[in-house]
Formats: C-alpha cells, sequence, structure tokens
C-alpha cells in the first residue's frame, strides 16, 4: 500500500494459482477467514473492492453495506492477509519447483506442500532440499556412510563396532571415524525431523529464558550505565515485556551486553531421545550421541534464534502500535482554527524568532527579539509584541516548549495587552526537522530555517494535523524504539495511521497543502502536486466536480477522494459535507419530498428526523449509507476534534532543582508507552508515571486512563538529578 491508502497491486485470486496447483483446497477466503472471525460475504465483497483499486477510508466510510459495516482495522487485516496468503502460495510454488528440479518430488511431499498454509511448516519440509554449503553429514555420505547411520537408526544391532568395520575404506581409517560419519548423518536427519522441530519450538514457547551477560571489556563505559540493569539479567521470554525486549537487544546491538535465548538442555534432549529411540542396545548410545551433536550443532541454535526473532516480531508490534496509537491522538489534537497567530521560537543567546501569520498561515512579517539573558533588552521587546499584536490583528499567541519556554511564556503574560490573547504552549517537537525540509525550502525560499521553525510552530496551533503530516513521524516524538523496529512495518503502520486522520477529518480543498493532499484516499504525491499547480493557476475550487479538470485525475481518483475534501461556500452546499457526491440525487430527492430545497434541509433536524430511511435505499447505497448521510446532514462538515483549550504549569518550577517529593503539579501528557505515560510539569525533562501509578487498582493498557497532550494532575515520587529521571503519580 502507498501512502495514499491505495492498493497499488492486485492481490485478488488468481485462477492460475489453482489451474498449477491441483490438489490447493484453500481459497483465500477460506484463509482470512480462519484467521478473523468476519462472516466471509463482507470478506470476500472487501477484496473485491480492494482488487477494484479502492482505498480502505473509502471502503470503511461509503461501502459499509457491502463489507457489513467493518472499520478501517478490519479491512487492512483482510489487505494483510489477503497479500500474506498471496505470498504463501507464490513461496510454495517457489518450494515445489526447485524440489521438482531436483527430481526429489514424491507425490506425498507434494501433497504437504500444497496443503500446508504455514511458512514455518513449509521451510521445514524444504529444509533437506535447500541448497547449503558442504556440510559434515555431506562428507560422510561421499564415504559411502549412508548405509551404516540406516542401520543404526533402525536399532537392530547389539554390535555396532562390527556394522561400522565392514565400511572402511580408502576415505575411513577405522571403525571409530566410520561411525563418527554415521552420526553426522544422523544428527542431520534429526535437525530436519518436522516432529522433533515442532516440539522443540513448543518447549522454547513455553519456557525459553533469556538472559544478558555485559560484555567485560564496556562495562565502565559512560554509554553502557543506561542498560545497567541488564549486565546481568534473565527472565522467562514469553513474560518479557515488549519495551524490555528492545531495550536488551538495542544493548547488545551497541556491544554493551551478549543476549541468549535458552532451554533445560536435559529437557530438550529427552524431547529429542523419546522421538527416536526405541531400544536399549549399542545403537541407542550412537544415536544419543548424534542427539546431543544435533542440538547443540543445529537445531538449538536454529530454533533459539528463530524463537528470539518470534518475540522481536511481537515487541515490535507492539511498540509500533503504541507508536501509532500517540501519532493519532497526536494528529487528531485539538486545533485552535483559522486565527492570526504570533507563534514565537523561543531562545537565550540567538533571541527569541517572532513571525506573525495570517488566517490561512501565512507570514506578515518576522523578527527576532532578545528578552533574555545575556542581552536583555525586555523593555524593548515587549513594546515590539505589543505592537505586533496590534498591527497584525493577533487573536493568540503560540510559544515553543524547548530551551527558554518558560521564561518566554512568563515575558509574554507580562505585557499588558489592550484585549484579552489566549497564549499557548505548543510542542516543538520535529519543528527543526521541518525547517530543514524540502517542503519547507518549497514553502518558504526567501526565508531561513529559524523563521521556518517558528512558522511550523505557529501553524502547529492553528491546525495541528495539517502541519504535523509534513513532518517524517519518527521525528515527532511519540514514540519508543522506533528506531530498533522493523523499519518497513513502522513506515506501513504511520503511514496508514496519517491516512485515516486525514480522511477521518477531511480537509479543505482550497487551502490544503501538497503534503496533506498527498495523504487524502485516492490522491497521492503527484496528484496533489497537479492539484496545488491548478489552484495556483485557475484560482479556489468551487464545485468538487472541478476536480476531474485537474489534469490526469481521472473518474476513479475523483470517485475514492471527492467526499473527503470540502469547499466552503461552494455552489453546491453538499461539498462542504462528508456526503459523497454519488448520493447528492438521493439527498435532493429527500429534500424534494419535504417541499424544501437543499440547503434548507442542511442542519434542519425536525425535517431531518421525518425522514423514512428505508424510501431512500438503492441497489448502490443500503441503509447503513442512507443513517450516514442523515447523521451528516444534521452536522455537515463538522470536525470531530475538539477545541484548543489553555494550559498553565506551575510559575515557580522552572528546572529539577525546584521539584520536590510530594509535590502536586499540573502536566500535559506528552508521550505513551506500554510501560506508562511521560508528563511534562513545564521542565526540560519529562517525568514518567509508570503504568502501577496511573490509578488505583490494575492497568492493561496505558491509553484507556490517559491520552496525548491530556491535562492532568501529578505528584513527584522521586528525583534523580544526576540521572535527570523523575518519577510521577497519578494516585493523589
Amino acid at each position: 500500500m502507498d501512502k495514499t491508502g491505495q492498493t497499488k497491486i492486485d492481490y485478488s485470486i488468481n485462477p492460475s494459482y489453482f489451474s498449477r496447483q491441483k490438489i490447493e483446497r484453500m481459497t483465500v477466503e477460506k484463509y482470512i477467514q480462519e484467521r478473523l472471525p468476519i462472516p466471509s460475504k463482507s470478506i470476500e465483497n472487501t477484496l473485491l473492492l480492494l482488487s477494484e483499486d479502492c482505498t480502505i477510508p473509502f471502503i470503511a466510510r461509503y461501502r459499509k453495506d457491502k463489507t457489513g459495516n467493518l472499520d478501517e482495522v478490519a479491512i487492512e487485516q483482510i489487505f494483510k492477509l489477503n497479500k500474506s496468503f498471496d505470498e504463501i502460495v507464490k513461496r510454495k510454488e517457489s518450494i515445489l519447483k526447485s524440489i521438482e528440479e531436483q527430481n526429489a518430488l514424491t507425490p506425498e511431499l507434494q501433497q504437504k506442500i500444497t496443503q500446508s498454509f504455514d511458512l514455518q511448516e513449509l521451510e521445514d519440509l524444504y529444509l533437506p532440499y535447500k541448497k547449503r554449503k558442504k556440510t559434515k553429514a555431506d562428507s560422510a555420505r561421499e564415504k559411502g556412510l549412508e548405509p551404516l547411520a540406516k542401520m543404526i537408526m533402525s536399532q537392530k544391532s547389539d554390535d555396532v563396532a562390527y556394522l561400522a568395520s565392514k565400511y572402511l575404506n580408502k576415505d575411513v581409517a577405522d571403525e571409530d571415524e566410520a561411525l563418527q560419519g554415521a552420526r553426522d548423518i544422523i544428527a542431520e536427519w534429526l535437525n530436519e525431523n518436522l516432529y522433533i522441530r515442532k516440539n522443540l519450538r513448543r518447549l522454547f514457547q513455553r519456557k525459553a529464558v533469556i538472559a544478558t551477560k555485559v560484555v567485560k571489556t564496556k562495562k565502565d563505559e559512560e554509554e553502557a550505565q543506561k542498560f545497567s540493569q541488564y549486565f546481568d539479567w534473565q527472565e522467562p521470554l514469553n513474560r518479557t515485556p515488549s519495551h524490555r525486549l528492545l531495550a536488551m537487544l538495542r544493548a547488545e546491538n551497541e556491544g554493551f551486553v551478549k543476549v541468549s535465548v535458552s532451554v533445560e538442555k536435559e529437557e530438550a534432549l529427552e524431547i529429542m531421545e523419546n522421538a527416536v529411540i526405541k531400544s536399549q542396545n549399542d545403537c541407542a548410545q550412537h544415536i544419543e550421541l548424534a542427539i546431543a551433536d544435533a542440538y547443540k550443532r543445529l537445531l538449538e541454535p536454529a530454533i533459539s534464534n528463530e524463537t528470539l526473532q518470534e518475540a522481536k516480531e511481537k515487541a515490535d508490534q507492539k511498540a509500533i502500535d503504541v507508536f501509532a496509537e500517540n501519532l493519532q491522538q497526536l494528529l487528531l489534537a485539538a486545533p485552535l482554527g483559522e486565527k492570526r497567530i504570533l507563534a514565537i521560537d523561543p531562545g537565550y543567546r540567538t533571541g527569541c524568532k517572532v513571525v506573525c501569520l495570517d488566517e490561512k498561515g501565512d507570514i506578515l512579517h518576522n523578527e527576532t527579539i532578545f528578552p533574555h539573558a545575556p542581552q536583555n533588552e525586555t523593555g524593548m521587546a515587549m513594546k515590539k509584541i505589543k505592537s505586533l499584536v496590534n498591527s497584525c490583528n493577533i487573536e493568540a499567541i503560540s510559544i515553543g516548549n524547548g530551551t527558554a519556554s518558560r521564561e518566554t511564556e512568563q515575558f509574554i503574560k507580562k505585557i499588558g495587552f489592550d484585549r484579552d490573547l489566549q497564549v499557548f504552549v505548543v510542542s516543538e517537537a520535529g519543528a527543526s526537522v521541518y525547517s530543514a525540509s524540502k517542503i519547507a525550502r518549497e514553502e518558504f525560499p526567501n526565508y531561513d530555517v529559524t523563521v521556518r521553525g517558528a512558522v511550523s510552530i505557529g501553524r502547529r496551533l492553528s491546525d495541528p494535523l495539517a502541519e504535523l503530516v509534513k513532518i517524517d513521524p519518527k521525528s515527532i516524538g511519540v514514540g519508543q524504539y522506533q528506531h530498533d523496529v522493523d523499519q518497513t512495518k513502522l513506515k506501513e503502520k504511520l503511514d496508514n495511521t496519517v491516512i485515516s486522520c486525514v480522511n477521518s477529518v477531511g480537509i479543505n480543498l482550497n487551502t490544503a497543502s501538497k503534503s496533506l493532499l498527498s495523504y487524502v484516499s485516492g490522491i497521492g504525491e503527484k496528484m496533489a502536486e497537479n492539484i496545488v499547480n491548478y489552484r495556483a493557476e485557475n484560482g479556489a475550487f468551487t464545485s468538487r466536480k472541478d476536480l476531474k479538470k485537474v489534469p490526469r485525475l481521472g473518474e476513479k481518483a475523483y470517485q475514492q477522494a471527492a467526499a473527503f475534501v470540502r469547499i466552503k461556500n461552494a455552489k453546491n452546499p453538499l461539498d462542504n459535507s462528508a456526503v459523497h457526491p454519488e448520493a447528492y440525487k438521493i439527498v435532493e430527492q429527500m429534500a424534494k419530498d419535504l417541499g424544501l430545497k437543499t440547503e434548507e434541509l442542511i442542519a434542519n433536524k425536525e425535517k431531518i428526523d421525518q425522514i423514512n430511511p428505508e424510501k431512500y435505499i438503492t441497489q448502490d447505497i443500503g441503509i447503513l449509507g442512507i443513517k450516514d448521510i442523515l447523521k451528516e446532514l444534521l452536522k455537515p462538515g463538522l470536525d470531530p476534534r475538539k477545541s484548543a483549550k489553555v494550559f498553565e504549569f506551575d510559575r515557580n518550577v522552572k528546572t529539577i532543582k525546584d521539584l520536590h517529593i510530594g509535590m502536586i503539579l499540573p502536566g500535559i501528557v506528552n508521550n505513551i508507552t506500554a510501560f506508562g505515560c511521560f508528563v511534562d510539569v513545564g521542565i526540560k525533562e519529562s517525568g514518567l508515571v509508570h503504568i502501577s501509578q496511573l490509578k488505583d487498582g490494575f492497568v492493561s493498557d496505558v491509553n484507556e486512563v490517559v491520552k496525548l497532550h491530556q491535562h492532568v494532575q501529578v505528584k513527584v515520587l522521586e528525583i534523580d538529578e544526576a540521572r535527570k529521571r523523575i518519577q510521577l503519580t497519578m494516585i493523589l
């Protein structure tokens, strides 16, 4: 999926798969249904819509009757499982072809492969036929020792040495060498045994212990100290929280510790012995030796690594989900709306960068003031700010929360303005990334990075979503271990989150930036550029239909995008709503039946309540679609986000030195993790509220208690000035 949510590849069923695989019984619908509790008809219709290049936001919002009211999460899962099914079928084809080329494909093996839809099992079946480097077993086979290995495995002889003596030749000097070669072959068979591998996997999944040992040469390095708890650590892997596993792996990647995953060796060997040893004669001793070798040399390293990778994948997914949840909350943060804003990027020595923005976020004025040390030009700075507020008709002030933020906020609040002004402190995370980006350079080619950064701080107050889509989500500062997780999966998830947020809010077609437009259902980067260029050449859009005049924006793209864009004061009032153009005739008929014009029906609750939805069902739009239309008519174009609220920190707290245990403070939640949340209390260091300190009683999910940017009351529990760590509680 690209960042527009469009399905670029057709993942629908290809009939040729099933002509090539005559004994394939599974269909993609059945495969998905076994993994998701969703009716087969809903799956079938969703797959059909995806194969027609419909985007996930479009399907979720405007094809509810076809999908059975599936939400975006369920549709995304169907999309992923469809892709996974396709990948499995392709992998099976590759495996079958490879084994066939080796003339080793038996009807039994073919059946096992074609009936399996477990990638792990498929790789196990393929393991004996994989191209690999020459093994000890290969060398032993070349020496003619495979028959000896088979005789030992049959476990019928009490004199193995006598058997071995028959296999001496120019390459095999004595019985011991012959027996060693036979054991090497047996070890390889054991490694390839499906039953053994499955049962060892189960053992590792149930009882594996993860352990870390410090690298002694690095123990005393300053950078190593943040990982000190993992210098000598062990715990059951299935109980290790995702954040702790990722921390251990980061410590290993940075060279400070060694990580191992293991089970009790005796239990693993017992599983293997019970699987293959059927007698107590001379053969059994050699099989035991082969078992110990197979486990130590082949099975334990492979399954240990496999188990760790599985745990890593789960930890990655947990971290990615937390990040996506945080990003969603951040993107959907309360906007102030189209106001004239004075934005300040605070600083000491280099001064505070000040920009005045109009309602659309364009620069009216910019300059630098020096109200703080070392210049201390406070009086001059006050006069300047007051003058700018008056001359630019400023309605609100936005201050970045970085260096000198608190001092700048206090300085602003001392100014006696002629009217009430709301003063907001906003997160400036990622502002510097934006200011140096290609997008910023295109938007403000004549201004330096400091001015662009201040603009970003101002625009974030006006519309966080519109501004933050210009920044790589990883730079926004609301995740943990984002650089340690699978980057492809992270990007896909975050892009989908941005797409979902943009389309759930809807965007103003005449003011939206190229960045914002690119995330609209059906549009994408290139089409967004075409829209912006068309707007610049032809002026504001007056109708959604005008989108069709944009070069290369075809009927399909129009269908996917039209309902997610808004046009204020359009010829047709429905163009400023979430009603899809394909339903306009239905709304017009509703109005006509009530003896009204369309614009008279909009927001007319009394008349809308009189409408019988059943009457307007069509072949394309069912009862769910009609009910959605009626909901939208009640509050057309309403922004689902809450309005921005002013927040004030404790004026007496400016640095970590001002804190003391037991102090109760106002704060803002600025990051959420699996183990708790971080709260900004108005100083450089954010404090941690551990999940156990969020409220009385057990908490399984931090998001159940707090949301990003939520205003909270916290109490200081611990202060570690040296490590700059603050422990907080919300249990007051």
